[in-house]
């Protein structure tokens, strides 16, 4: 049972309690699937919910017509469905050398239609010409949300505040050209006169997970490597000492780069890493080397300054690109054009601009990033699936499903809309992945014979490195794709009783070895896998979570849910500090963080610098 009813407990003063409909303030809650749930409410707050749920999408009829349409599809089955070539046909959309297949989702024409009639309704094409144009969309911080600019070309005027950021854009992009050049080139040479050839970035979420999915994608491209040749390029981010140890072992402070990347140069984590590194280097070649070892990405020139950093090796980005869009920005071209030099950094930035370009401009029928955007909030929605697999068949994008995880689950993890008002429809998915084949062996049997997982399927034609072997039937990368083509098959037609007592299967083995079929999947096929791929890819899934964002009526652009954890982490520290240098006792937390506290100071020495100069 889909449409689920409320009882709302209404306080009055007689202690009254009545009992409301579901539609009154909570229309079709579809994960619930039947399930009862019970709100507290006063009867002010009843009234004002129910008129606030008028303004979201869920209130409208397009919504209501596709929760109404679920009906038809569960009649269906996508081996049946799959056999209307029409369909199929409909269902598959090419751009720039990729395709997109979906006919493997549980749809029909019909859903189709009906998607995109809520996405007029949700006035996607006008949310989209809004973000475009430099309008303030990221309303409960008052910015813009122009990760597009950084990948525009030259000549584009993309305006924000009647400013044309792209001039800006190029400022720097021209700046990390010439700086990586001169650093690859041994122009630029460390405190003791040697080549500066390796590199540590220094950031966290969306200051790593983007430039390392990049750079874990093009380690094995052959123009990439070939520019890369003799250079190594490693993150710092978790703040755990361990992350620290494992990034610098076995390099030389003589010849290392770091890159401290921290917008307004006081993200905690951070900060406490580039202190490290610093200590690691001055420990080293004194401190007057970090001028000659050290540059910034960073906004805050004054800090920058006093960290011992010349300004004039600070890398600006700008408050219209949140950190998990930023890949495009310094955070990523810096590390990146050090590492593969700035034509490879250009290259990407190419592919990103042509996704870019086709996602403003293409009709939605076939635009690649509105499809997959309408796909997920029908699998999320309506057919009550929290969950997306986000499956490369390559291993150079084993870092493209944590780089998504971060972009999808903290734009969209949004439990309220863009207006406020409390959502009344599940929203935001739950991202993971593995690359194929490695994931076969571990998660594949939930998704064919456990929960109905949506995935996505990612494959290339071309192998970054082809093997062949002789006498073998086929080469290494036929075998992995021979697993992409199959398993969207596996998950869409399964395997029936029948077919199995046909096959002569033992009777006692029949119900563990049947597979219910019926579960969607999309398949994306890109030509290769060289920096403008790795580009167009990346655009491909930001603009799809925005799609997301605009049909949801969310804001997909802040981040207050990393908040709270961050505020109550600096009491914990405090105390820690506290308790270590003048041994005050534990206090002013519940009895169980109190405990776990307590055993962690009695247990725990603080780790010393020797650590440090141990690895130099």
């Amino acid at each position: 049972m889909r449409n689920a009813l409320v009882l709302v407990g209404l306080a009055a003063a007689g202690g009254s309690v009545i009992a409301l409909c579901i539609h009154r303030f909570r229309i079709q809650l579809p994960s619930s699937r039947g399930a009862l749930r019970l709100y507290s409410l006063s009867e002010a707050a009843a009234e004002s919910l129910s008129m606030a749920s008028t303004n979201l999408i869920s209130a409208t009829e397009e919504w209501k017509g596709l929760r109404e349409h679920v009906a038809d599809v569960d009649k269906t089955h996508l081996r049946n469905l799959l056999k209307d070539e029409a369909r199929c046909e409909s269902m598959t959309v090419e751009f720039d050398g990729i395709i997109l297949d979906y006919s493997r989702q549980r749809i029909t024409q019909e859903t189709v239609k009906k998607l995109f009639k809520l996405a007029e309704v949700a006035h996607l094409k006008e949310k989209i010409d809004k973000m475009y144009n430099g309008d303030h969309i990221n309303v409960t911080e008052n910015r813009s949300v122009l990760h597009i600019a950084l990948r525009a070309a030259r000549d584009t005027i993309i305006n924000c505040d009647g400013k044309n950021v792209v001039d800006d854009v190029w400022q720097v992009l021209d700046k990390i050209g010439e700086f990586s050049e001169r650093v690859r080139t041994g122009a630029w040479v460390g405190a003791t006169g040697k080549s500066l050839k390796d590199v540590v970035a220094v950031g966290i979420g969306g200051s790593f997970l983007g430039p390392l999915f990049v750079h874990s994608a093009l380690q094995t491209d052959p123009e990439a490597a070939q520019c890369a040749n003799g250079r190594q390029l490693r993150f710092l981010a978790n703040v755990d000492p361990v992350d620290v140890a494992r990034s610098i072992n076995g390099l030389n402070p003589e010849t290392t780069l770091v890159v401290v990347v921290s917008k307004t140069f006081t993200t905690a984590e951070t900060m406490l890493n580039a202190r490290t590194l610093r200590t690691w280097i001055t420990s080293a070649l004194g401190s007057e080397a970090v001028a000659k070892h050290m540059v910034a990405v960073s906004t805050n020139l004054k800090l920058v300054k006093e960290f011992g950093i010349d300004p004039q090796n600070a890398f600006a980005f700008w408050d219209w690109v949140g950190g998990r869009y930023s890949v495009c920005s310094a955070v990523g071209a810096l590390p990146l054009s050090l590492q593969y030099g700035f034509p490879i950094v250009g290259k990407f930035l190419e592919g990103a601009r042509s996704i870019d370009n086709h996602f403003h401009t293409t009709p939605f029928e076939k635009n690649i990033p509105v499809l997959l955007g309408l796909l997920s909030v029908w699998n999320v929605s309506f057919l009550g699936y929290p969950a997306r697999a986000i499956l490369p068949y390559t291993q150079a994008l084993e870092k493209f499903a944590p780089h998504i995880q971060q972009l999808s689950m903290e734009s969209n993890g949004k439990g309220v809309s863009i207006d406020g008002v409390p959502l009344n429809f599940e929203a935001g998915e739950i991202d993971f992945g593995e690359p194929g084949t490695n994931g076969q062996h571990s998660f594949y049997q939930l998704i064919h014979q456990g929960r109905v997982i949506p995935c996505d399927f990612i494959g290339i034609i071309k192998s970054q490195q082809p093997i062949y072997l002789q006498g073998e039937v086929v080469s290494n990368h036929d075998e992995l794709m021979s697993n992409f083509f199959a398993q969207p098959d596996a998950l869409a037609f399964g395997k029936t009783p029948e077919e199995l007592r046909n096959e002569k299967v033992s009777d006692h083995l029949i119900a563990h070895k049947t597979f219910s079929g019926n579960r969607p999947s999309l398949s994306i096929l890109l030509p290769s896998l060289t920096a403008y791929n790795a580009g167009q890819l990346l655009a491909m899934y930001e603009h799809r979570i925005a799609v997301e964002g605009f049909i949801w009526g969310i804001n997909s652009f802040d981040q207050w849910g990393v908040e709270l954890g961050k505020s109550l982490a600096s009491r914990v520290r405090a105390q820690l500090n506290l308790t270590r240098t003048e041994g005050k006792p534990v206090e002013g937390f519940n009895p169980s963080t109190t405990m776990l506290i307590k055993r962690y100071l009695k247990e725990n020495t603080p780790i010393t610098v020797d650590f440090l100069r141990s690895k130099s």
